[in-house]
């Protein structure tokens, strides 16, 4: 099953630089949420590995240019991509002989629907927020220039606020490995 996501998403157009090698954006992704899945949960389940295998799976297909500008905006885009993630992942599940229950119990983790009352969904969004704060933080700070102190700290802080802390303890031990300006900015967010 997790080479048939994978296959999904190695279809990306986008690369993505890993190690030196360019790789599918998505599929470089999904690797990456696996292996802080596995960083963070000693025996993760097969639904979770599925879940972070998929966490992103056809991305490419919903691009955020499709969307205007903007918060309000940018948290539809964000609702329909889980939407999307969730459904591929359980017709994946399916066509692999899934029972109907595991494929909507994966479909739910993705769409996030359950984030504060759902175990299996926190440890998605942990893993989600470590590998957007190792891997992507940086390049997004970079790429944001017009956003100011303050929206940057809210946008930590939002970060922080999803989530649980367990999560919080692996973030600040991957801190220390942020460029200075990152390491000042999530210092005083977090004070």
């Amino acid at each position: 099953m997790l080479d048939r996501i994978d296959r999904a998403n190695r279809q990306d157009p986008h690369q993505e630089v890993v190690d030196g090698q360019s790789l599918p954006r998505e599929y470089a992704y999904s690797l990456h949420m696996t292996r802080w899945l596995f960083a963070i949960e000693e025996a993760p389940s097969e639904r979770m590995q599925i879940a972070c295998r998929a966490q992103h799976i056809e991305r490419w297909r919903l691009p955020r240019s499709d969307y205007p500008e903007g918060r309000k905006d940018y948290y539809e885009w964000r609702q329909a991509c889980g939407r999307m993630h969730g459904r591929r992942a359980a017709e994946i599940m399916a066509e692999c002989g899934c029972a109907p229950d595991e494929c909507a119990r994966v479909e739910t983790i993705l769409t996030k629907r359950e984030l504060r009352n759902d175990p299996d969904t926190q440890l998605l969004e942990d893993v989600a927020c470590l590998v957007f704060l190792e891997r992507y933080f940086s390049r997004f700070y970079e790429e944001k220039p017009d956003y100011d102190w303050e929206k940057w700290l809210r946008i930590v802080r939002r970060t922080w606020g999803k989530m649980s802390p367990r999560g919080h303890e692996a973030a600040l031990k991957l801190a220390g490995q942020l460029p200075e300006h990152l390491q000042t900015l999530l210092g005083e967010a977090l004070a």
